[in-house]
């Protein structure tokens, strides 16, 4: 049961939710994709200010938290970018560095988790597979449509489990 004494969750993606990742795309669309390439570009992502503004504006009612499908790998590189762009703190959870399965799966898996102990307000993401599982679950969600979508990330997202 969610406890209701401590304020809800406001779970905000990173990847072209938060972090524009257009620059760094290129490492996706070749064969084999580089991963170490399209990681380890990962801290020169500009922010997306839409995105940025609702994670701002959601820490005064709720407990900002981020749901990546990033590698755990990238934990410091994420946190250093969190906070150079002043994003709120809150809790990271990323993909075991060896967690092959679609975001979708690893996401809806974490959402539940929250919800067990917190109330989940929403849900902010690009991915539409992930919006889609997230809603049918039963969870309110907000489509981040600030960035065209990435073919290259979609196939990484579902088909590879990368990110």
């Amino acid at each position: 049961m969610a406890d209701s004494s401590r304020p809800p969750l406001a779970v905000f993606d990173l990847d072209n939710t938060l972090a524009d990742t257009a620059h760094r795309q290129r490492f996706l669309e070749r064969s084999p994709r580089d991963w170490d390439a399209f990681f380890g570009a990962a801290p020169q992502d500009p922010p997306i200010a839409e995105g940025v503004a609702l994670a701002v504006t959601s820490a005064r009612e709720c407990e900002v938290v981020y749901l990546t499908g990033r590698p755990e790998r990238c934990r410091p590189d994420t946190l250093d970018w969190l906070a150079a762009h002043g994003l709120p703190q809150g809790r990271v959870y990323m993909r075991r560095n060896d967690d092959r399965r679609p975001a979708r799966r690893t996401k809806l898996e974490t959402l539940r988790r929250l919800a067990r102990t917190r109330e989940v307000r929403f849900l902010v993401d690009d991915d539409e597979l992930v919006c889609d599982d997230a809603e049918r679950a039963g969870f309110t969600v907000v489509r981040a449509h600030w960035r065209a979508p990435s073919d290259a990330l979609t196939a990484a997202q579902e088909q590879d489990g990368r990110t």
